[in-house]
């Protein structure tokens, strides 16, 4: 996505003619008199395909909100490959035979480095549950193993899937949530300028279990409609992080492609109202 801005009444002999800016206008050579500044008549948002070079690594890449990133970076021209444990798509879509899927484990060190070999961004999809100590494991060590690699390496911009607070939540996932916000301090750290945290509640979609489909936007849908205009209750003391909205799985993928890819997308935390608000910016 880019911006460009169309000039009115600009001549190259008018620009030859002008000495220096000079208090924000332009002082003619011509004459005594001072030129206005040119005035910008239209700014129009332009859809601009990312260069060719530009690589995008997809952790995760085969699951539910992975394939879907993959699937967007794809439709945007980009270069894509996937790492995960069990490294092949399971998925029959004709789509998953463009990326390049790596198998490694993030746990295990040096296994896997290769497949950031000529990336220059990766979006991060690895989060699990279990116990405690496996969760942190899963959504703490092995995503700020990643971070760090991808440091090493010289990727530009790095993107998390994260997840919002949920108040009591929290407690009972007390390994989830502590792993998640240790990544989320270690990219902040690693990546300040290139580094963005996604974090949306319950994501809703299709999802595929097998051999079944999941249509969890029956429920998601509805609820993310009511949901959204009723912002002041996510302030609501210790119930109030229950009344998040849920987001779309194809809005996720939409932002977290233009955020690993846009280098004027600002760093940092994005909650689910950001990724909303993005998504919509970028349907328009």
């Amino acid at each position: 996505m880019a911006t460009r801005l169309i000039y009115s009444r600009l001549s190259l002999s008018r620009l030859s003619a002008m000495g220096g800016p000079k208090n924000g206008r332009f002082l003619s050579t011509e004459s005594n008199k001072i030129d206005e500044p040119f005035k910008v008549e239209e700014a129009e948002t332009v859809n601009v395909p990312p260069p060719p070079s530009e690589k995008l690594l997809v952790l995760g890449g085969n699951g539910f909100v992975g394939s879907h990133i993959c699937r967007e970076a794809l439709n945007r021209g980009l270069a894509v490959a996937s790492l995960s444990r069990s490294g092949g798509s399971s998925l029959h879509d004709s789509w998953a035979k463009n990326v390049t899927w790596h198998k490694g484990n993030l746990l295990s060190s040096d296994s896997w480095k290769e497949a950031l070999d000529g990336v220059t961004s990766v979006i991060s999809c690895i989060g699990g549950f279990g116990s405690n100590s496996y969760m942190y494991k899963i959504n703490g060590t092995a995503n700020i193993n990643a971070i760090r690699a991808a440091g090493d390496k010289g990727v530009k911009r790095f993107v998390y899937i994260s997840a919002a607070d949920f108040g009591l939540a929290n407690y009972l996932l007390k390994g989830y949530y502590e792993g998640k916000r240790a990544a989320e301090t270690e990219l902040l750290t690693k990546f300040p300028y290139g580094g963005v945290i996604l974090r949306p509640g319950f994501i809703h979609g299709t999802r595929t279990v097998g051999s079944m489909k999941l249509p969890l936007g029956v429920i998601g849908s509805p609820l993310e409609m009511v949901l959204q205009h009723a912002k002041p209750l996510n302030q609501l003391p210790l119930v109030g992080p229950l009344f998040t909205p849920p987001v779309n799985v194809t809005a996720v993928a939409k932002v977290a492609v233009r955020a690993a890819t846009d280098p004027v997308f600002p760093p940092g935390i994005v909650d689910v109202y950001g990724i909303q608000r993005f998504s919509q910016q970028m349907s328009r």
